[in-house]
C-alpha cells in the first residue's frame, strides 16, 4: 500500500476518534458547569483543545460549544475535524466501503447545515448528542462493512493511537483541577467527571459500588483489560493491529515490537504505589512520549519505504 493511502487511513480514524472524544467532553462539562460553574470552567478545555495562539476565551457555555464545534477559524473544531476526515476518506474511497464514505459525507453535510447554530441555542445537550450519534454510526458502519485487511488495520492503528492520547489529555485536565483543591468531595466530583467523559462511569459503579476512590479510578482508566477506553486495552488493540500489518509484510518489525511490548508491560505491571511515587502526571507524560515514539517509528519504517 502506498504511504499516502496508509497515512490517510490512519488520520481518517484519528480525526473521527478525536471528534467523538471532544463532543463527549463538551457534553459532560456542560452538565457539570450548569450545576457547579465554579468547579467546571470552560477555560481548561479551550486551552487544551484549541490552537496555541487562540485568544477566544469565554465562560458562556453556548459560545464555547459554538467555537469548539462550528467555528471555521478553530482548526480543532468538530467542523474542521470532520472536514479533514472527509478529505482523507475521499482520497481513499477505493480502500473503504461505500457505506463508510456515505456515512462521513452525510455527517459533513449535516455540519454544513445553516440551522445548526439555532439548534445549539435551543438545546445544547440534544445538539451534542445528535453529533455524537454520527460518530457512533461511523463506528458501527466501519465494523460491519469494512473488510478485514490492510486498510482496516491502518484505520484501527489511527483510532487507538488517538484514543490513548485523548484519555491521557482528559486525565491531565482533571489532575490540574484536583491539584487545586484539598476538598475530598470536590476531588470525587472531578474523578466522576473524568469517568463520564470517557464512558466509564457505569462500569465503575458496577465494579466498585462505592464513592470515587482515586486508586480505583486510576486502575480502571489505565489498567483495566476489558474497558474499551482504558489505556491498557487500547495499547493491546494497537499492538494487535500493528502485528497484523507486520504479518502481512506492510510493516517491518524494527523497534515497533519492542516499543509496544515495553509500553504494554509498563502499564500492565505498574502498581499504584509506583504511579504515586513518580506522580501520575509524569506517568501520563511517559505514556504520551512512548505513543509519540511508536507513531514516529511507524512513519520512519513504513512511509520512507512505500512512497
Amino acid at each position: 500500500m502506498l504511504s499516502r493511502v496508509a497515512n490517510n487511513l490512519i488520520w481518517l480514524d484519528r480525526y473521527m476518534e478525536r471528534g467523538n472524544g471532544i463532543l463527549s467532553l463538551l457534553k459532560v462539562n456542560y452538565y457539570a458547569n450548569q450545576d457547579s460553574p465554579e468547579l467546571f470552567s470552560w477555560t481548561p478545555i479551550m486551552k487544551t483543545f484549541t490552537p496555541f495562539d487562540n485568544e477566544f476565551f469565554t465562560e458562556d457555555p453556548i459560545e464555547c460549544i459554538n467555537f469548539m464545534v462550528l467555528n471555521p477559524d478553530n482548526s480543532n473544531s468538530i467542523l474542521n475535524i470532520v472536514t479533514k476526515a472527509r478529505e482523507n476518506a475521499r482520497s481513499v474511497q477505493e480502500h473503504i466501503s461505500r457505506e463508510l464514505w456515505l456515512c462521513i459525507n452525510n455527517y459533513y453535510l449535516y455540519l454544513s447545515s445553516k440551522d445548526l447554530p439555532k439548534k445549539l441555542e435551543e438545546d445544547p445537550v440534544h445538539f451534542l448528542e445528535d453529533l455524537r450519534k454520527h460518530h457512533l454510526i461511523y463506528y458501527g458502519t466501519s465494523d460491519i462493512t469494512q473488510e478485514r485487511g490492510t486498510s482496516y488495520y491502518f484505520m484501527n492503528v489511527g483510532k487507538f493511537l488517538e484514543r490513548v492520547i485523548l484519555i491521557s489529555d482528559f486525565t491531565s485536565l482533571k489532575l490540574t483541577d484536583i491539584g487545586n483543591t484539598s476538598d475530598s468531595l470536590e476531588k470525587s466530583f472531578y474523578w466522576k467527571n473524568l469517568l463520564l467523559s470517557i464512558g466509564g462511569y457505569q462500569l465503575y459503579l458496577k465494579t466498585h459500588k462505592s464513592t470515587f476512590n482515586e486508586e480505583h479510578v486510576i486502575k480502571m482508566v489505565f489498567q483495566d483489560k476489558l474497558f474499551p477506553r482504558s489505556v491498557y486495552y487500547c495499547i493491546n488493540k494497537l499492538s494487535k493491529h500493528i502485528n497484523q500489518l507486520i504479518d502481512s509484510n506492510e510493516l517491518e518489525k524494527n523497534k515497533i515490537d519492542f516499543l509496544l511490548g515495553k509500553l504494554e508491560s509498563t502499564i500492565k505491571y505498574t502498581t499504584i504505589e509506583n504511579i504515586n511515587s513518580q506522580g501520575l502526571d509524569n506517568f501520563i507524560n511517559d505514556i504520551k512520549e512512548d505513543i509519540r515514539n511508536i507513531s514516529l517509528n511507524i512513519n520512519a519504517v513504513y512511509f520512507s519505504q512505500n512512497n
